[in-house]
């Protein structure tokens, strides 16, 4: 069972992150108990994480602030491994080095730096940049569908609607006809140009089918060559 001073730091951290949220951060703690908090990170742009919501859990000791919390990721990241504590500074694998001035938004803010570090530690992993973008883009389906995170529905219904907005766009995207495109406009200068390139054609056309014309027959102009001779010859005679 919590402490009561642990309870009284808890509750005063939840409504200090309620009244000024952390960037790209969201936390709360669980309705049955204190002690379990979870959290959404939100993947950095123009990193391999961009995209991405990364679903985690603190859980604190009975004692806090005076040790520190354990951290794990649930959500598959490709930089912790899922659901295996992570070795941090502010976590539980160093109470040495904690810091009872640490509170959950510099707990995660912290996690949040780590996670755009490649230094390995206990419950880290390597992975390539694809694979990173890979899980980003399934994130938020795998928060939402995965009996892994059960608690994520109840806590995080904005992550949740978010969600689902992005299924119903990706469903009228698929039911698009592929030529349901709108028709490009035609400028004056395209037109002119199409009418242009049609007198052309009509031209050629015409100039084809004289070439193609049949040739008079030489008996037809042997024909007309005598009786030509004979119009002009008629005249002398009758001198």
């Amino acid at each position: 069972m919590a402490e009561r001073a642990c309870v009284k730091r808890l509750l005063k951290e939840y409504r200090a992150i309620c009244k000024e949220p952390p960037p790209q951060i969201a936390a709360r703690p669980s309705p049955s108990d204190i002690l379990d908090w979870y959290f959404v990170i939100e993947g950095s742009d123009g990193t391999p994480y961009a995209g991405g919501y990364y679903y985690g859990k603190l859980k604190f000791p009975p004692d806090y602030p005076f040790k520190p919390p354990s951290i794990r990721m649930i959500t598959p990241n490709g930089r912790f491994s899922p659901n295996v504590r992570i070795c941090l500074s502010m976590s539980d694998f160093h109470p040495e080095s904690w810091n009872p001035m640490w509170s959950v938004s510099s707990i995660l803010t912290g996690l949040l730096s780590f996670m755009l570090d490649n230094h390995q530690t206990a419950g880290s992993v390597r992975s390539s940049d694809d694979e990173k973008r890979k899980l980003a883009k399934a994130s938020l389906s795998y928060n939402c569908e995965n009996k892994n995170c059960s608690n994520f529905k109840k806590l995080f219904p904005e992550y949740v609607e978010k969600y689902y907005q992005q299924q119903n766009h990706e469903r009228l995207v698929g039911q698009q006809p592929e030529n349901n495109l709108r028709p490009r406009s035609i400028s004056v200068e395209q037109t002119l140009l199409q009418d242009d390139s049609r007198d052309k054609l009509i031209l050629n056309n015409d100039a084809a089918r004289g070439r193609q014309s049949k040739p008079v027959p030489f008996w037809l102009v042997l024909l007309l060559l005598s009786v030509f001779g004979i119009m002009i010859a008629l005249p002398l005679l009758q001198i």
